[in-house]
């Protein structure tokens, strides 16, 4: 499922994110809010990632992207990507067995182990808040 924002020419506004995810805006703007509270030198920005999966949102540090937020219709997704050793504590960490066990299930790449998890209602926010802490910290 692609973003809700395909359009390359419309970079998103806060206005139409709040419209596209409704009541889940909520929960982008709490993770939005943690990350940059956990490292407030955090830049941040819309990257459009061509026709197939539209507009993206992107919270970095210098060298690398720490969390991705994708917009969707009515909810969004949250993607990470681990390092080895960001991995070994996220499957030592006190996060649901259900996010470890899809964690160890994805592929490894050379850049680490990613994740994308849909989130629809609060049910995942802390466990995310953890891995954005693990994350920041390798």
């Amino acid at each position: 499922m692609t973003s809700i924002f395909t359009d390359k020419t419309a970079k998103p506004s806060e206005d139409d994110l709040k419209i596209a995810l409704g009541e889940k805006y909520k929960f982008w703007n709490e993770l939005f809010s943690f990350t940059l509270e956990k490292f407030p030198e955090a830049s941040f920005d819309w990257h459009f990632s061509g026709q197939k999966f539209g507009w993206g949102f992107r919270i970095s540090d210098k060298k690398r992207v720490l969390v991705y937020l994708l917009p969707r219709d009515q909810f969004f997704k949250v993607g990470l990507v681990f390092g080895e050793k960001a991995f070994e504590e996220v499957c030592n960490s006190s996060i649901s067995e259900t996010l470890i066990t899809e964690l160890k299930n994805t592929k490894k790449y050379a850049e680490g182990r990613g994740i994308r998890i849909d989130i629809r209602n609060d049910s995942f926010i802390s466990d995310l808040k953890k891995l954005i802490e693990i994350k920041i910290k390798h």
